[in-house]
C-alpha cells in the first residue's frame, strides 16, 4: 500500500482513508481538535502558505470563507484562491486538517478520517463566528477534491448532525472536482459523499474530462437533488480534467485504484480557473447576501 500512496497526485481523494484498519480509523476519529488563530493578517507576498486567517483592510464585519485542501494538503492553488477571496472582500481561514496530526498529506496515509474533516469545517465555522471582523451570518466553505467531499458531507443534515452535534454548518458550500461517490475497492466499502438530504446551498464544479472523479457520477445525484428542490447547483467545464487549477501538477499522470483502471491526467487550465473563481464568488454573493446595517 505504501508504494501506491507514494505516487498520490495533488488531489488524491479521500477513498484512501478506507484502506486503514478499523483500529487506525478509531484513532483518527479521536484526533485532537484543530487550534485556529484568533488574529488575522493582511495578505502580502510574504504571507506563509499554511493554516491561518487573512482579512481585507478595515474593521468589517466581512463575509468569510473556509478553504479546505485536497488530499495533497495545503498546496499552491490554496494560495491562489486565498488571494482571490481577500481581493473580493472575504476573510479567509485556510484550514489544515493534516499537518498538526502527523502528516501534511495523504502520504503514506491520511492522518484523519473524513468524519474528522467534516467536524473541522463545523469547528472552523463556529470559530469564525466569534471574531468581531467576521459577519457570522455569511460564512462559506470552499473545498478541493478531499476538501470538496468533506464540504458536501457537511451539507448533509444527518451526516453533519452526527459529525458535529449541536453545531451550525457553513451557510454555503463550493466543491471543486469532488468524487460524489466511490465504489468499493480493496478493504474500502465505498461511500456516498453527495447525500440526498443535502440542506445547505451547494455549488459543485466538475471537469468533463475528469477520469479520476467523473462528472457523470455527480450529475446523476445532482439531478435527483434538483427534482427534490434541494439547494444544489452545478457546472461542468467540458474540456477540464481533475485539478484544473493545479499549476504545480500540470501533466501529472497516474491511475488510482478508485478510478477503476482509468488513466488519469491533471491539466492546468488558467481560463477555467478564472471562470471557476467567478462562479464560486457569484454563488457565495447570491447565497450569502449582505444585510442592511444601521
Amino acid at each position: 500500500m505504501n508504494l501506491l500512496l507514494r505516487g498520490l497526485g495533488a488531489t488524491a481523494v479521500a477513498a484512501v482513508l478506507g484502506l486503514t484498519a478499523a483500529a487506525e480509523a478509531q484513532t483518527n476519529l479521536n484526533a485532537p481538535d484543530l487550534v485556529f488563530p484568533s488574529k488575522a493578517s493582511e495578505l502580502s507576498l510574504f504571507s506563509p502558505l499554511a493554516m491561518g486567517i487573512w482579512k481585507p483592510e478595515g474593521d468589517g464585519p466581512f463575509p468569510a470563507v473556509i478553504i479546505v485542501h485536497s488530499c495533497a494538503g495545503v498546496k499552491g492553488q490554496i494560495g491562489y484562491w486565498r488571494k482571490e477571496a481577500v481581493k473580493r472582500g472575504y476573510v479567509v481561514l485556510v484550514m489544515d486538517s493534516f499537518t498538526s496530526r502527523g502528516s501534511p498529506s495523504c502520504r503514506p496515509m491520511a492522518p484523519v478520517t473524513m468524519d474528522r474533516g467534516v467536524k473541522d469545517i463545523f469547528d472552523a465555522t463556529a470559530h469564525l463566528g466569534t471574531l468581531p471582523f467576521v459577519d457570522k451570518s455569511r460564512i462559506a466553505t470552499l473545498g478541493f477534491s478531499w476538501g470538496a467531499m468533506a464540504g458536501m458531507l457537511s451539507g448533509s443534515a444527518q451526516y453533519g448532525a452526527e459529525a458535529a452535534p449541536g453545531k451550525t454548518p457553513p451557510g454555503a458550500i463550493a466543491s471543486m472536482y469532488p468524487s460524489c461517490q466511490i465504489p468499493p475497492f480493496g478493504t474500502f466499502r465505498g461511500n456516498e459523499y453527495l447525500r440526498q438530504d443535502l440542506s445547505t446551498p451547494t455549488l459543485v464544479l466538475m471537469g468533463g474530462q475528469d477520469t479520476e472523479s467523473p462528472a457523470e457520477v455527480c450529475l446523476n445525484r445532482l439531478q435527483k437533488l434538483k427534482e427534490r428542490s434541494a439547494p444544489a447547483e452545478w457546472h461542468v467545464f467540458k474540456d477540464a480534467t481533475h485539478c484544473w487549477d493545479c499549476s504545480e501538477q500540470h501533466n501529472h499522470r497516474w491511475s488510482p485504484p478508485w478510478a477503476e483502471g482509468r488513466a488519469v491526467v491533471y491539466l492546468y487550465d488558467s481560463a477555467v480557473t478564472a471562470q471557476s473563481v467567478d462562479l464560486v464568488f457569484e454563488f457565495f454573493g447570491r447565497r450569502l447576501p449582505a444585510t442592511a446595517r444601521n
